[in-house]
């Protein structure tokens, strides 16, 4: 999977990884602080988001519950998230070599941006991908809000005029780029 659509690998982590990301993603670490562990890129136009997080292996955790152990540690407290579906993935229909194994859960949230009271709908799609040998779980999220709220800062967002040219991205687009994810300098894990 070298090309999509006329579109090729974009670097990630300063090029220790690769995959391809959405149409029109904008890496957030230029316009605000990023955790060094993730990369985060943002739809323009939706608050769609998908995150990629470089998390310590939990070696107790078995491979069938690791996805969820990190779904709860992501939600924290905040609750109003409830678990819809939960699958294990084939490994040879990713580029990522080498991993272990490769879990995808969909869930719902309830979420406010920043303070508000005002919560949005968000689908989150999380893939989790084990890497045992280099002592890391690497967890992509794709965020799908599904319903503003009227009162979130988010509902003025949906008076601006899209670029036509930049359809809200898909469930698709989010399992193009946990397919294409490739690992290219395993130096990052030090």
């Amino acid at each position: 999977m070298d090309h999509v659509a006329g579109r090729e690998q974009q670097p990630l982590f300063g090029g220790a990884f690769s995959a391809f990301l959405p149409p029109g993603s904008l890496d957030v670490s230029e316009f605000r602080q990023v955790p060094d562990n993730q990369e985060v890129c943002v739809h323009p136009s939706t608050d769609q988001s998908i995150i990629m997080e470089l998390l310590e292996y939990q070696a107790g955790v078995p491979d069938e519950t690791a996805v969820r152990y990190h779904f709860e540690d992501v939600v924290g407290a905040s609750g109003g998230a409830e678990v819809l579906s939960q699958e294990s993935l084939a490994p040879h229909v990713l580029a990522l070599e080498g991993c272990s194994s490769a879990w995808h859960l969909t869930a719902c949230q309830l979420v406010a941006k920043f303070d508000e009271e005002a919560k949005n709908e968000v689908r989150m799609h999380l893939t989790l991908l084990r890497l045992p040998q280099h002592g890391t779980d690497v967890l992509l999220t794709f965020n799908d809000p599904t319903r503003i709220h009227p009162l979130s800062s988010s509902a003025a967002r949906g008076t601006e005029v899209p670029a036509p040219s930049l359809p809200p991205w898909t469930v698709e687009d989010f399992h193009t780029f946990v397919r294409s994810l490739r690992l290219l300098d395993p130096g990052i894990f030090g």
